[in-house]
């Protein structure tokens, strides 16, 4: 039983940052387009849902994603994924997925930089409106692993690649085997941020950095996958766990940010141990401590002041769970429900879909019953009134029932006028 305790009546209650935006979902129609005329109405040809208002933009980007010129591709890719994010539409996109398939493939494998990174997203995006797709998931898989494998790609591309690899995994709920191997492909990503034989942080390039942190967040979000009794054991083998020395290590990185990743994966490390043995790795809890207090009460003038800020908030939080084992603890509105993040594995889990889905999160969080699966949301909630509040009357026909009932106001006043006319 795990020893994790919160403070009850504590919890923050915070709206969804990343929560639906009209204004950003209609942005995608900026080109005017499916925009309305010039007067404020809409013709009656013209009068069509806003879903098939998406699907018509989002037939025509795929088209566009196969054209010659690169910069037509990555506009097409960025309104599909956008589309995705704030849409979930998983029967419409049933009978294309092979056709997006083959897009992301072909832009994978030969798109620069820009367009490789959009497809990367779009893919994710794409298993997590089918639900889980075992097929397309386990073809991803293995393209992905090798661009992480892959030293002549770009930082950034494989620092993607990373992202995609590990969230393909944590929604599949692939092989545990799998799982673990594709864990020590990170480590061995990471491990070029560990300390030199001479206990001195190696020089690490800014893009170098920010593949290792991807590693880390990788890494972090799959070790929540495996069963505490299981990972206490592959700890004691040596199978997927660094050396508690190396990840001490890296908390002296003169990065910040492989700093505060390798905070959150200690704690994620230990959460994991701690559910199954209360003693998990106990022998390097007063040095994780010495450390910790030192990151979160840090004041280097040398350090940007944003900087220094995420790190003592990151580690504030790590440093509470070492001494008294609580965890952070914080409440995500949607609707009349309520996601409660009160461990760091499901911290972790909702922050890299919420890196994923973005802006769209709540609508997803509401509608797609596969990821309320994963988050372990329980069904679906129906709403008897959910259908009228969506279908939004167009201007023309609440301009229309608007005159129907001034017309009908006024013929009524002006019988009683006729009536006291008449007394």
């Amino acid at each position: 039983m795990s020893r994790n305790r919160t403070r009850k009546g504590k919890a923050r209650a915070i709206l969804d940052p990343h929560s639906d935006n009209e204004s950003i979902n209609d942005s995608i129609y900026s080109n005017g387009s499916l925009d309305e005329d010039n007067n404020g109405y809409q013709d009656d040809s013209q009068l069509v849902t806003t879903s098939e208002k998406y699907e018509e933009k989002l037939l025509q980007s795929i088209e566009n994603a196969s054209e010659k010129s690169a910069q037509t591709r990555v506009q097409a890719l960025q309104i599909i994924t956008e589309i995705l994010q704030h849409r979930h539409i998983p029967d419409f996109l049933e009978d294309r997925k092979l056709t997006i398939m083959d897009i992301v493939e072909k832009s994978v494998r030969r798109g620069k930089v820009a367009e490789q990174e959009c497809a990367l997203r779009l893919a994710t995006l794409l298993i997590i409106q089918l639900g889980g797709e075992d097929n397309i998931s386990s073809t991803l898989c293995q393209i992905f692993s090798t661009i992480v494998q892959n030293r002549t790609s770009s930082y950034s591309v494989r620092a993607s690649s990373c992202t995609a690899l590990a969230m393909l995994h944590f929604l599949n709920n692939n092989d545990i085997g799998n799982i673990v191997g594709t864990m020590q492909q990170f480590e061995q990503i990471f491990a070029g941020s560990y300390l030199k034989g001479d206990r001195s942080a190696p020089s690490v390039s800014e893009d170098a950095a920010q593949l290792h942190v991807a590693a880390l967040g990788g890494y972090g979000l799959l070790a929540t996958l495996i069963p505490p009794g299981d990972f206490c054991s592959y700890v004691k083998n040596g199978t997927i766990l660094p050396s508690m020395k190396n990840l001490i290590g890296l908390l002296q990185s003169p990065h910040v940010d492989v700093r505060m990743a390798c905070g959150e994966v200690i704690a994620l490390v230990l959460e994991c141990g701690r559910a199954f043995d209360d003693k998990f790795l106990n022998e390097y809890l007063s040095e994780l401590i010495e450390i910790t207090n030192n990151l979160a009460k840090d004041s280097q003038k040398f350090r940007a002041k944003k900087e220094r800020k995420a790190q003592r908030a990151t580690f504030r939080d790590v440093l509470r769970y070492l001494e008294e084992d609580i965890t952070p603890e914080s409440e995500i509105r949607f609707g009349k429900e309520t996601l409660d993040l009160c461990t760091w594995s499901i911290n972790v889990q909702y922050e890299k879909l919420c890196d994923i889905i973005g802006p769209g999160i709540t609508t997803h969080l509401t509608e797609n019953e596969f990821l309320r699966d994963v988050l372990q949301l329980g069904a679906k909630v129906v709403n008897a009134n959910v259908s009228a509040t969506n279908s939004k009357q167009s201007k023309m026909e609440r301009h229309l029932l608007n005159a129907a009932a001034f017309k009908a106001r006024t013929l009524s006043l002006k019988k009683n006028r006729d009536k006291r006319s008449d007394f």
